[in-house]
């Protein structure tokens, strides 16, 4: 076989995978087609990521998914599928113009009546949830600068079983620059935080893909926050 450049590697081993266990789906490939013409930003997760999330809250028997970070709804999309019967999505996005696209997204699947979609800052918005949890899979992909508060509000929000998966942790190594910038120090601040909190016990894994060099942390909550 040729020897491919590293990136392109990475994206024909994701096509692999993809192509063998991640079945074309009409739902999710319009999301994407429509979230690229609106002019949103492609940081959405890779089908084969997006795949192993509806996995764990299927593993997990989630009935309350939080999703912080909606972007065009791909990701909640694959976390509803997820569900367990009569199960309920409530996805934060703080910028209007992704939330309205996302809207026609989650619609489109036929998932608009589990899921409800809160258009403003997760700062702001996740203070008044206490209400909806415990939620049994909290999914992190908003700012990496707010990502150690909205870590804290998962397990505030969490019960004792609930995962917390964290995206984009590693960002192609600057993670292990003490002076990187905001982005980079919102992820080492999130790992301090959970290297110290007694409550959680997690790990994170690197990634190498369609989406370049990255990680995501899982987290399991041990004892009831």
């Amino acid at each position: 076989m040729k020897r491919l450049e590293t990136d392109e590697l990475w994206s024909a081993v994701d096509d692999y995978i993809s192509d063998c266990l991640v079945a074309s789906d009409a739902a999710l490939d319009a999301a994407l087609k429509a979230s690229e013409a609106a002019g949103l930003p492609a940081i959405n997760v890779a089908p084969n990521q997006g795949k192993l999330l509806m996995l764990l809250a299927r593993a997990t028997a989630a009935r309350r998914i939080l999703e912080i970070g909606t972007l065009g709804g791909y990701s909640t999309i694959w976390l509803a599928r997820g569900l367990a019967p009569e199960g309920r999505l409530i996805t934060i996005e703080a910028n209007p113009d992704y939330a309205a696209v996302a809207r026609v997204n989650i619609a489109r699947a036929g998932l608009g009546g589990q899921v409800e979609l809160l258009v403003g800052r997760a700062q702001d918005l996740l203070p008044g949830l206490a209400a909806e949890g415990p939620f049994d899979l909290v999914f992190i992909d908003a700012d990496k600068p707010g990502t150690p508060g909205y870590f804290q509000w998962a397990v505030k929000l969490s019960r004792r079983g609930s995962l917390i998966v964290v995206d984009n942790v590693v960002r192609e190594g600057a993670v292990l620059d003490p002076d990187g910038d905001a982005n980079v120090q919102g992820m080492r601040r999130f790992f301090e935080l959970a290297a110290a909190d007694p409550r959680v016990s997690g790990t994170a894994l690197q990634t190498v893909g369609a989406k370049g060099h990255d990680g995501l942390a899982i987290l399991l909550v041990t004892t009831e926050p």
